[in-house]
């Protein structure tokens, strides 16, 4: 079975809405939309079609304009429209987290170039709301500790799709990175956890620097890559 074929089974077949979530937290479960199927079709259709192992990059979870939206991390309509020339009909809007991340692959060589090579996922491939604002896995204990199952299903189903074990890339260097590092000291899934700053953290607080943080970014994908 190709790439692309494990990544679409995996979020069409295997994942379910029906996590048992502590009280106020709501489930993001955007993949039974037809149109964030499409999206998600034709982009793992046109970069995945193949058997390649991938060095895997581990966000938090999806979020509400994003993934939450096409189906597909880092990457909101904006980024999918004019980045990879995938049309849809979702509104398109700045996303601060894709422009970094775009900004990273282009750096790299463009999508094309980039996707053989990595994978972008997230440690929780759902995301949650509470209160109509995005909500981290780690934000609340309760919530961690009830999905905490769900991320090591995560990583054991999504590994077999073709992964290259020495290296995870993970974005974040606070608390995804610290529960990534722990988890896989615990799962020995990867051989080292190399964490990245968040792209939102970058766009938002350290923008005046960008270009040191990018620089980071390709240092440590190439490091990654041997």
């Amino acid at each position: 079975m190709s790439f692309s074929q494990s990544v679409l089974d995996f979020h069409f077949k295997t994942l379910t809405p029906d996590w048992k979530l502590p009280k106020g937290v709501e489930l993001l479960f955007p993949f039974d939309g037809e149109d964030t199927q499409a999206c998600m079709t034709a982009f793992y259709e046109k970069y995945f079609d193949d058997d390649n192992p991938r060095i895997f990059v581990a966000g938090i979870n999806p979020g509400r304009f994003g993934a939450g939206v096409t189906g597909v991390p880092f990457t909101g309509p904006k980024m999918l429209r004019e980045e990879c020339s995938i049309e849809h009909p979702f509104t398109s809007r700045p996303e601060l987290s894709a422009d970094f991340i775009y900004r990273w692959i282009n750096a790299m060589g463009g999508p094309e170039a980039f996707y053989k090579d990595f994978y972008i996922t997230s440690a929780c491939p759902l995301g949650f709301v509470k209160n109509g604002k995005n909500y981290n896995y780690y934000d609340d204990k309760k919530l961690e500790k009830a999905i905490r199952p769900r991320i090591i299903e995560n990583f054991n189903t999504q590994l077999a799709f073709g992964s290259r074990t020495d290296f995870l890339l993970c974005l974040g260097e606070g608390k995804n990175y610290k529960f990534l590092k722990a988890l896989n000291d615990e799962q020995k899934w990867f051989g080292e956890v190399i964490p990245l700053s968040h792209p939102r953290f970058v766009m938002q607080y350290k923008r005046k620097s960008l270009d040191t943080y990018l620089e980071d970014y390709v240092a440590k994908s190439q490091r990654a890559l041997g």
